[in-house]
Protein backbone atom coordinates (compact mmCIF):
# COMPACT_ATOMS: atom_id res chain seq x y z
CA UNK A 1 0.00 0.00 0.00
CA UNK A 2 1.08 3.44 -1.16
CA UNK A 3 0.67 6.67 0.98
CA UNK A 4 -0.77 9.54 -0.91
CA UNK A 5 -1.52 13.17 -0.59
CA UNK A 6 -4.80 14.46 -2.48
CA UNK A 7 -6.01 17.92 -2.81
CA UNK A 8 -9.38 19.17 -3.57
CA UNK A 9 -11.05 21.82 -4.82
CA UNK A 10 -14.40 23.07 -5.55
CA UNK A 11 -16.27 26.30 -6.49
CA UNK A 12 -19.63 25.55 -8.25
CA UNK A 13 -22.89 24.50 -7.02
CA UNK A 14 -23.17 23.59 -3.22
CA UNK A 15 -19.51 24.01 -2.20
CA UNK A 16 -19.40 21.71 0.66
CA UNK A 17 -21.34 19.23 -0.43
CA UNK A 18 -19.37 18.49 -3.43
CA UNK A 19 -16.07 18.35 -1.00
CA UNK A 20 -18.20 15.76 1.22
CA UNK A 21 -19.35 13.34 -2.03
CA UNK A 22 -15.88 13.63 -3.52
CA UNK A 23 -14.38 12.40 -0.35
CA UNK A 24 -17.05 9.28 -0.22
CA UNK A 25 -16.24 8.39 -3.97
CA UNK A 26 -12.49 8.65 -3.16
CA UNK A 27 -13.38 5.73 -1.21
CA UNK A 28 -13.13 3.42 -3.95
CA UNK A 29 -9.26 4.12 -4.84
CA UNK A 30 -8.25 5.44 -1.44
CA UNK A 31 -8.79 4.51 1.97
CA UNK A 32 -8.49 8.08 3.75
CA UNK A 33 -7.04 8.55 6.84
CA UNK A 34 -6.98 11.85 7.58
CA UNK A 35 -8.97 14.92 5.95
CA UNK A 36 -8.16 18.43 6.51
CA UNK A 37 -10.07 21.61 7.33
CA UNK A 38 -11.98 23.08 4.78
CA UNK A 39 -10.56 26.28 3.29
CA UNK A 40 -12.21 28.81 1.18
CA UNK A 41 -9.38 30.72 -1.27
CA UNK A 42 -9.53 33.03 -3.98
CA UNK A 43 -9.45 31.58 -7.63
CA UNK A 44 -5.99 31.22 -8.55
CA UNK A 45 -5.03 32.12 -12.62
CA UNK A 46 -8.32 32.90 -13.50
CA UNK A 47 -9.68 35.28 -10.98
CA UNK A 48 -13.38 36.29 -12.73
CA UNK A 49 -15.27 33.45 -10.82
CA UNK A 50 -16.25 32.42 -7.28
CA UNK A 51 -14.15 31.34 -4.43
CA UNK A 52 -13.16 28.24 -4.10
CA UNK A 53 -13.50 25.62 -1.20
CA UNK A 54 -9.96 23.63 -0.85
CA UNK A 55 -8.89 20.76 1.77
CA UNK A 56 -6.40 17.83 1.31
CA UNK A 57 -6.83 14.24 2.59
CA UNK A 58 -4.09 11.17 3.42
CA UNK A 59 -4.86 8.49 2.39
CA UNK A 60 -3.47 4.57 1.19
CA UNK A 61 -4.12 2.95 -2.23
CA UNK A 62 -3.42 -0.28 -3.71
CA UNK A 63 -3.10 2.12 -7.04
CA UNK A 64 -0.43 2.54 -9.00
CA UNK A 65 0.19 6.41 -9.94
CA UNK A 66 -1.25 6.25 -13.06
CA UNK A 67 -4.18 4.10 -12.30
CA UNK A 68 -4.86 6.39 -9.00
CA UNK A 69 -5.00 9.26 -12.07
CA UNK A 70 -7.48 7.75 -13.90
CA UNK A 71 -9.60 6.70 -10.78
CA UNK A 72 -9.81 10.76 -10.13
CA UNK A 73 -10.58 11.34 -13.37
CA UNK A 74 -13.46 8.71 -13.57
CA UNK A 75 -14.62 10.61 -9.76
CA UNK A 76 -14.47 14.26 -11.31
CA UNK A 77 -16.48 13.39 -13.95
CA UNK A 78 -19.04 11.43 -12.10
CA UNK A 79 -19.21 14.23 -10.21
CA UNK A 80 -20.41 16.23 -13.55
CA UNK A 81 -16.94 17.97 -13.75
CA UNK A 82 -16.39 18.93 -17.87
CA UNK A 83 -13.37 20.59 -19.44
CA UNK A 84 -13.12 23.95 -19.66
CA UNK A 85 -10.51 27.04 -19.54
CA UNK A 86 -7.29 25.96 -17.73
CA UNK A 87 -7.87 27.15 -14.08
CA UNK A 88 -11.92 27.89 -14.93
CA UNK A 89 -14.69 27.31 -12.45
CA UNK A 90 -15.07 23.48 -11.44
CA UNK A 91 -17.67 21.27 -9.57
CA UNK A 92 -14.53 19.22 -8.32
CA UNK A 93 -10.96 19.14 -9.52
CA UNK A 94 -8.87 16.00 -7.34
CA UNK A 95 -4.84 16.36 -7.50
CA UNK A 96 -2.40 14.13 -6.69
CA UNK A 97 -0.18 15.81 -4.34
CA UNK A 98 2.65 13.40 -3.22
CA UNK A 99 2.58 9.57 -3.78
CA UNK A 100 4.95 8.07 -0.95
CA UNK A 101 8.35 9.70 -1.78
CA UNK A 102 8.01 8.86 -5.36
CA UNK A 103 9.91 11.75 -8.14
CA UNK A 104 8.06 11.34 -11.42
CA UNK A 105 7.74 14.07 -14.32
CA UNK A 106 6.36 12.44 -17.28
CA UNK A 107 3.76 14.81 -19.27
CA UNK A 108 0.70 13.31 -18.06
CA UNK A 109 1.74 13.36 -14.33
CA UNK A 110 3.54 15.16 -12.36
CA UNK A 111 4.45 13.81 -8.33
CA UNK A 112 5.28 15.83 -6.59
CA UNK A 113 2.26 17.88 -7.84
CA UNK A 114 4.34 20.87 -10.45
CA UNK A 115 3.16 23.89 -8.50
CA UNK A 116 2.40 22.83 -5.05
CA UNK A 117 5.15 24.44 -3.05
CA UNK A 118 3.87 27.84 -4.76
CA UNK A 119 0.14 27.52 -3.38
CA UNK A 120 -1.43 28.26 -0.13
CA UNK A 121 -4.76 26.75 -1.43
CA UNK A 122 -2.65 23.67 -1.30
CA UNK A 123 -0.08 23.93 1.01
CA UNK A 124 -2.32 25.32 4.21
CA UNK A 125 -4.85 22.35 4.18
CA UNK A 126 -2.08 19.96 3.57
CA UNK A 127 -0.24 21.16 6.90
CA UNK A 128 -3.21 20.49 8.81
CA UNK A 129 -2.50 17.01 8.28
CA UNK A 130 1.24 16.57 7.78
CA UNK A 131 3.14 19.54 8.60
CA UNK A 132 6.64 17.83 9.10
CA UNK A 133 6.24 16.00 5.55
CA UNK A 134 9.25 16.72 3.26
CA UNK A 135 8.68 17.70 -0.13
CA UNK A 136 10.42 14.70 -2.02
CA UNK A 137 12.27 16.96 -4.88
CA UNK A 138 12.88 20.29 -2.80
CA UNK A 139 13.67 18.03 0.68
CA UNK A 140 11.55 20.84 2.85
CA UNK A 141 8.88 20.34 5.24
CA UNK A 142 5.32 21.14 4.23
CA UNK A 143 5.29 23.51 7.34
CA UNK A 144 8.48 25.29 5.89
CA UNK A 145 7.21 25.61 2.41
CA UNK A 146 3.86 27.27 4.15
CA UNK A 147 5.65 29.64 6.15
CA UNK A 148 7.38 31.01 3.09
CA UNK A 149 4.40 31.65 1.28
CA UNK A 150 2.95 35.51 1.16
CA UNK A 151 0.82 36.20 3.92
CA UNK A 152 -1.81 37.63 2.54
CA UNK A 153 -2.36 34.46 0.38
CA UNK A 154 -6.10 34.62 0.46
CA UNK A 155 -6.83 31.37 2.00
CA UNK A 156 -8.90 31.62 5.45
CA UNK A 157 -10.50 28.58 7.26
CA UNK A 158 -14.33 27.73 6.14
CA UNK A 159 -16.63 28.45 9.09
CA UNK A 160 -18.25 24.77 8.41
CA UNK A 161 -16.66 21.37 8.87
CA UNK A 162 -17.70 18.49 6.69
CA UNK A 163 -19.25 15.58 8.35
CA UNK A 164 -19.90 13.05 6.36
CA UNK A 165 -22.41 9.84 6.11
CA UNK A 166 -20.88 7.75 8.83
CA UNK A 167 -20.58 10.99 11.25
CA UNK A 168 -17.42 11.22 10.82
CA UNK A 169 -16.01 14.87 10.87
CA UNK A 170 -12.43 16.50 9.31
CA UNK A 171 -9.75 17.46 11.73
Amino acid sequence: MSIVYLALGTNQGDRLQNLRRAVQLLESAVHVTRRSAVYETAPWGVTDQPDFLNMAVEGHTKLAPFELLDALKQIERAMGRQETIRYGPRVIDLDILLYDDLILQTERLEIPHARMAERAFVLIPLQDIAPNLVHPRLQRAVSELAAALPKDGGVRKFSERITLTDGTTNS
